[in-house]
């Protein structure tokens, strides 16, 4: 009996320390309701606030344009709102399939199983390559793991990530909101290598060697004068564009902005003398 009543006791104090753990089963026909704290795959579930899903969004400048993908998607309240809100298209991908059935009820209650759906799966295997902007509230080491993939998506993509970082990938921005914070990244293109580089106009062509350094977003090099290796001046790169100024041998600085795309890039220059042209680069 004194065991009993100990083994009885010892449950009752696991119930006051893990209330959730007890309820998360639901009772025959009665709804799947979340509970706040329960385990899934790789992280238990907390939901997002609501002003911080709408900072993420807004972040990212969802349009309807948008094909919005959130990794972990809980109960739907970021994937419902990208397309209630703004008008998206949205899949949210989440392991559970009891949360992930639930979340696609929470789609239809709200009108937007047109533009919205949950899909029960799990994030390292289901492709989200298509999505032009990434949410998703993880672990630090579930960014990290997920980075290889996500660097390697379209030039441009832009990420969003609730409380956590990438390491050291630098986000482009940080918001704060009552203590909550939301990171935001736009996936560079690869311009790391050697480049040679044409300039036309004025009634000149010009070809150099252009050699890029690379981390993450942000870039460095220099250009063949000769002798001379001509550091970059305000190399940066955002997603698909670049843009870079160097000082010739002429004492003449010129500005270019342009477009990557794969092995490519062009775009246009202005240089300080008055001379405009064009420039394209083809990777070595």
């Amino acid at each position: 009996m004194h065991l009993l009543r100990l083994a009885a006791a010892s449950l009752a104090a696991l119930l006051l320390v893990f209330p959730a753990a007890a309820q998360q089963k639901p009772k025959p026909n009665q709804a799947y309701e979340p509970q706040v704290g329960q385990a899934g795959k790789d992280v238990i579930w907390v939901p997002t606030p609501d002003e911080v899903v709408d900072r993420m969004l807004r972040m990212a400048q969802v349009t309807p344009n948008d094909y919005v993908i959130d990794l972990g998607a809980g109960d739907g309240k970021i994937a419902i709102a990208a397309a209630k809100n703004y008008g998206a298209r949205s899949m949210g991908i989440e392991f559970n399939p009891e949360m992930a059935k639930h979340a696609q009820g929470n789609a239809e209650k709200a009108g937007v199983t047109a533009r919205a759906r949950i899909v029960q799966g799990d994030i390292f295997v289901t492709d989200f390559t298509q999505a032009t902007v990434l949410t998703m509230y993880l672990l630090p080491a579930l960014n990290l793991k997920l980075r290889p993939q996500i660097l390697a998506m379209r030039p441009g993509t832009r990420v969003v990530s609730h409380s956590f970082t990438m390491d050291d990938w630098e986000a482009d921005e940080t918001s704060s909101m009552d203590g909550r914070r939301a990171y935001f990244w736009v996936v560079p293109a690869n311009v790391m290598g050697a480049w040679m580089l044409e300039l036309t106009g004025g009634g000149a062509s010009e070809k150099l060697e252009l050699t890029l350094e690379q981390r993450f977003q942000k870039i460095e090099g220099n250009l063949a004068l000769g002798a001379t290796q001509a550091g970059l001046r305000e190399a940066r790169l955002r997603g698909f564009n670049i843009a870079f100024s160097y000082v010739d041998g002429k004492s003449v600085r010129r500005d270019l902005a342009g477009r990557v795309s794969g092995g490519r890039m062009e775009g246009g220059f202005r240089a300080d003398n008055g001379t405009e042209g064009r420039w394209s680069a083809t990777k070595k």
